[in-house]
């Protein structure tokens, strides 16, 4: 079973290409988190697979969260497969603390890189820069498939020091100082299509005055913003003059 969240349609696609290579099931984590169920059971005979980007060098807390209240029947092996601009940092050993916090076996996770979204603190690719790393990216996907069909772990990779600083001391920062609402907003070019609102993972986009606001449950996935037809929402000025990555990009 390939369990999958996404923000900007990195995960999503990553997700529905191994689906296909391993013929198996594909659910969406973003339906249950719309939806408010948090404490759902999931049963497979075959692997569970995460699918996720990272969020400062670590799977998203939402996401931890969701595995936490989760409950998983039939098979204990998990995988994790984490899309990421450029690096996971030391997310393994978090993961590795969760698995055992939920007596899960952890088969290891694979780093897949994807065009880079977080326009609110790194450069975004153009729509060029962005199909070459997606094609790019086919060959590490097909990799993974094959080991997790085969069951076997993913090679373990050494951190370094950076990176066990980013995932460690910079994520706590990252969500004590970043992870705000409070910087959107939309400019005069709005169209009021409500698409930020529909495609919130968390329901924190509201329409109904026309233009949209922003609660205090966001956990940064740049749905909102890189969704919008416009280009209409920013984020303080961090965003201005930015490409806006939306991954839409599906496989059949």
């Amino acid at each position: 079973m390939i369990l999958y969240f996404t923000g900007t349609g990195n995960s999503r696609y990553t997700a529905q290409y191994l689906a296909k290579l391993m013929d198996d099931e594909i659910v969406c984590i973003n339906d249950y988190l719309k939806q408010n169920k948090t404490k759902e059971t999931f049963t497979s005979q075959r692997p569970f697979v995460f699918v996720t980007p990272v969020y400062a060098w670590r799977i998203p807390k939402i996401i931890t969260d969701f595995i936490k209240t989760s409950t998983f029947t039939g098979t204990r092996k998990i995988y994790f497969i984490i899309t990421c601009g450029e690096s996971i940092g030391n997310a393994e050993k978090y993961l590795l603390r969760l698995c055992r916090e939920k007596h899960l076996h952890y088969m290891g996770c694979m780093a897949i890189q994807m065009p880079e979204n977080y326009l609110v603190m790194f450069k975004t690719p153009t729509a060029s820069e962005s199909a070459k790393i997606i094609q790019n990216a086919k060959f590490p996907i097909e990799k993974a498939a094959d080991a997790i069909k085969s069951e076997s772990t993913f090679p373990t990779k050494q951190p370094s020091f950076a990176g066990r600083l980013e995932s460690g001391i910079v994520n706590d920062m990252f969500y004590t100082f970043m992870v705000k609402a409070k910087g959107f907003y939309a400019t005069d070019q709005c169209i009021q299509c409500k698409k930020c609102e529909s495609v919130c993972p968390l329901n924190n986009v509201s329409c109904a005055k026309g233009q949209p606001s922003w609660g205090n449950r966001c956990t940064h996935c740049m749905a909102c913003i890189c969704c919008c037809p416009v280009q209409a929402i920013e984020y303080k000025k961090s965003s201005i003059g930015k490409n806006r990555y939306y991954n839409t990009l599906t496989i059949e």
